[in-house]
């Protein structure tokens, strides 16, 4: 039976309005599981029972209260996100289910841990380094280093990734219990894990454009660990 993902919904503030890009749909689909948005609200409890995994999306930055910082210009949080994501991660991680976290999926998940957040890496991060780029989406951007002796470095068997970029906040101070998998060539966090959670890992960059081996490989990887539920 195929496992049931939870999808983080983005959110259009000016329309008031839920969407979902194809492409987190598609990457699920793709390799083995069946992707629901889920809905904004607090007394969800049985739907959430019903998810197997849950896909933290990209979307509005992360509210730099969460990590006990004022906002800086240029940053623009979405609270009912922030709630959302709140209370699922909370459940996920009660309840020992799959997390995978894509861009700000990574960013929420650190805040959670009590991590903080660079908020805006064009005016507080000196780089020459493309964190964000222009279409075409599939296409890689700049390299990052998987370090070894971690689960991504076991997963691709290699030590260099050509990814794709579509962010402005980053990672970092670390969140409490969370472990380094790869890093940018500026040094920055690109992905994480959770050794004491049974699947929690989150990624920078976005895997579901890509759609390449490695990319397919982390869907897959995700999927599996599901299916244990």
């Amino acid at each position: 039976m195929k496992p049931v993902i939870g999808v983080l919904p983005l959110w259009d503030d000016e329309k008031q309005c839920y969407w979902m890009l194809e492409e987190y749909f598609d990457g699920i689909q793709r390799n083995g599981g069946i992707p629901i948005m889920l809905p904004f609200s607090s007394d969800i409890q049985d739907v959430y029972e019903k998810c197997d995994g849950f896909l933290f999306t990209g979307g509005q930055d992360v509210n730099p209260l969460l990590y006990h910082q004022e906002r800086k210009e240029n940053v623009f949080p979405c609270e009912k996100r922030d709630q959302l994501e709140f209370d699922v991660l909370n459940y996920a991680l009660k309840h020992k289910k799959p997390i995978l976290g894509i861009c700000r999926g990574i960013q929420f998940i650190n805040a959670y841990f009590q991590g903080t957040l660079i908020q805006d890496i064009p005016s507080c991060f000196q780089t020459n380094t493309i964190h964000k780029q222009d279409k075409p989406y599939d296409k890689g951007i700049h390299f990052v280093s998987i370090l070894k002796d971690t689960p991504l470095y076991d997963l691709l068997k290699k030590e260099t990734m050509y990814v794709n970029s579509l962010h402005h906040q980053a990672i970092d101070i670390l969140g409490k219990g969370l472990k380094k998998m790869a890093i940018s060539e500026d040094g920055l966090i690109e992905a994480i894990y959770k050794e004491d959670h049974p699947f929690l890992w989150a990624v920078q960059w976005h895997p579901e454009y890509k759609k390449d081996e490695e990319s397919d490989l982390i869907f897959k990887k995700f999927i599996q660990a599901s299916k244990m539920f």
